[in-house]
């Protein structure tokens, strides 16, 4: 006999459904509760209801678990490129060597962005946030292939979009962070891999050929590796809540980067360099800011310690704590808020305080340090978090397209006014 949760309103009692996930994680089906019932349950946020089966991505917060398609975070980061795990998240498995051949070859064909896509850059003023850039040059993209548009798409169809989409990713990322140096644009070269042709785009001259490092092209694979999908959070959410009412690829992803614009979300990485800032125009005295942490009664907050959903330690951070290492050895950087950030991060590794609070740094931390050494701005951070993340957003809006899950329709709790007697203009 299957498992069920028992509920009781009034005098009756009714039997829910209890599903268990293939990790062991149980959640009662309140699916249909409302029509037996006539209630419905509140949970502001989402935090304890899950709106969606997924094979994609398991997170074990309590145990600093993260794995894609059964494959263990740390794994992955250290063996795979970027470009196989997103393989691996798009498509279900990793590639193998003809697999990963094609996928390459298919992205490079793709990589070109339509020339009038230029005029878009022309019409931004000079100081646009490089967030609103690519949300918007994201979804224009449904305009220059309107074939996209069709929600009954082949899935020949449907890969080809998805082809476009990751290939130009990289193109309008580094556009965006060209025409913030008033610099001209690089244009793709087909035979550099993935991540090396992004840093091409971005770093390249017109004027002379770069040699791209192997540690910094390591360095970018993990980072964007990590940040490639994260389970059900705000953006990922919103992804397939606008997809499921059959809305194009190119908008659902487009409305994924609004979402994960919010400083609440894709912002932390940014926080970081922010708060390093604030404490080196300070006098840089990082005991004494270390103690305002520790300050109950002060509003003073560490970014980039401890985490929403990691309640232990955030996996991700062991990983990139290394590549963050070789960065800063490799390149040499003498910048007095990288050096903020290291005592800190002693600091959080060693004071009993943090320690026993489990505020160990997190993946946040040491990504927007990475970013900082090779040179981005701040405000182009929650850019690269975005390109990071693309695979896992198509593979989530995929999923649900294949689930043929219904459109998205959350209930609320009405508290407004019951009733209210009309009362003419002249009279109000």
């Amino acid at each position: 006999m299957s498992e069920s949760a028992s509920l009781i309103i009034g005098e009756k009692t009714y039997e829910l459904p209890i599903i268990t996930g293939t990790e062991g994680e149980k959640a009662i089906d309140i699916s249909k509760l409302r029509d037996a019932s006539g209630y419905i349950t509140l949970d502001s946020g989402y935090k304890n209801t899950g709106a969606t089966k997924s094979a994609i991505t398991f997170l074990d917060g309590e145990e600093g678990i993260l794995k894609y398609r059964g494959y263990g975070i740390e794994e992955l980061a250290e063996k795979s490129t970027f470009l196989e795990v997103a393989y691996l998240l798009i498509y279900g498995d990793l590639p193998n060597q003809s697999q990963l051949n094609s996928f390459q070859s298919d992205i490079s064909r793709h990589t070109l962005v339509h020339e009038d896509m230029k005029k878009f850059f022309d019409g931004f003023p000079s100081k646009s946030h490089p967030m609103g850039q690519l949300s918007s040059l994201i979804c224009s993209l449904s305009s220059f292939y309107p074939e996209s548009l069709n929600s009954k798409q082949t899935p020949e169809e449907q890969n080809l979009t998805i082809i476009k989409l990751f290939a130009k990713m990289t193109t309008v990322v580094s556009w965006i962070y060209k025409k913030s140096l008033g610099h001209p644009i690089i244009y793709p070269q087909n035979n550099l891999d993935y991540v090396s042709n992004f840093l091409n785009m971005t770093f390249g001259q017109r004027t002379e050929v770069i040699e791209i490092d192997p540690v910094i092209v390591k360095a970018m694979n993990v980072l964007f590796i990590l940040h490639a999908d994260h389970e059900q959070n705000c953006s990922t959410s919103t992804v397939r809540m606008v997809g499921s009412s059959d809305c194009n690829l190119y908008a659902s992803i487009s409305a994924g980067i609004s979402a994960l614009w919010g400083p609440l979300h894709g912002g932390a990485n940014q926080a970081v360099i922010e708060m390093l800032e604030q404490i080196k125009n300070d006098g840089g005295d990082t005991d004494k800011w270390i103690n305002k942490a520790k300050d109950k009664n002060d509003d003073f907050r560490l970014m980039g310690f401890g985490h929403r959903v990691y309640k232990n330690f955030d996996p991700r951070a062991k990983i990139i704590k290394k590549a963050c290492d070789e960065i800063l050895e490799k390149l040499g950087i003498n910048d007095p808020v990288l050096e903020i950030a290291k005592k800190l991060e002693s600091a959080a590794l060693n004071d009993p305080y943090f320690v026993e609070r489990k505020l160990y740094p997190n993946v946040d931390f040491y990504s927007g340090i990475i970013y900082r050494a090779l040179g981005f701005p701040t405000d182009m951070f929650t850019v690269l978090f975005a390109l990071g993340r693309l695979p896992g957003w198509i593979a989530q809006w995929k999923e649900m397209r294949e689930n043929k899950e219904p459109i998205g329709r959350p209930r609320q709790i009405f508290t407004g006014e019951v009733i209210r007697e009309y009362v003419d203009l002249k009279n109000r």
